[in-house]
């Protein structure tokens, strides 16, 4: 009786802990709005990323989707959210970084100062003009006023 009712009682657990989960790959906008700190500009963001290309991983989740970071993709790991069944973890945390650096140095312009430098002398920052021309002129008062 013991074990029979000891069986029932980690089933019951083992179906709670499937039923709380829900992926980002194939929830509805209405399971993602479940999801405590989940609304609905998060759950439209998520999706319309999807719709694009199904998420990777949590690093992929973080890099396309405005509004997730690392701080918040624990959260919703602890509420339940997935990325292909599995939840945050602190590799994914690292992923997540290097791909947010990757993309901040690949999409700056590769220029260099020296490059720059004064071999195009239009390209010379005007020269600074007097102090005296500066000054804007007084305004005029009225004769009326003696």
């Amino acid at each position: 009786m013991l074990k029979k009712l000891l069986t029932l009682l980690v089933a019951t657990l083992l179906a709670t802990a499937a039923w709380a989960s829900v992926d980002v790959n194939t929830a509805t906008e209405a399971e993602l709005d479940g999801i405590k700190g989940i609304g609905p500009g998060l759950s439209g963001r998520i999706l319309q990323e999807r719709q694009n290309a199904p998420f990777k991983d949590w690093a992929d989740v973080i890099a396309r989707v405005g509004g997730v970071g690392n701080k918040s993709a624990v959260n919703l790991s602890r509420e339940g959210l997935t990325v292909n069944g599995k939840k945050y973890s602190a590799a994914a945390a690292a992923k997540a970084e290097a791909k947010k650096n990757s993309k901040k140095h690949s999409s700056a312009p590769a220029t260099d100062r020296k490059a720059r430098g004064s071999a195009d002398p239009e390209a010379a920052p005007p020269a600074a003009t007097p102090a005296a021309a500066q000054v804007a002129p007084a305004p005029a008062t009225s004769a009326g006023k003696n």
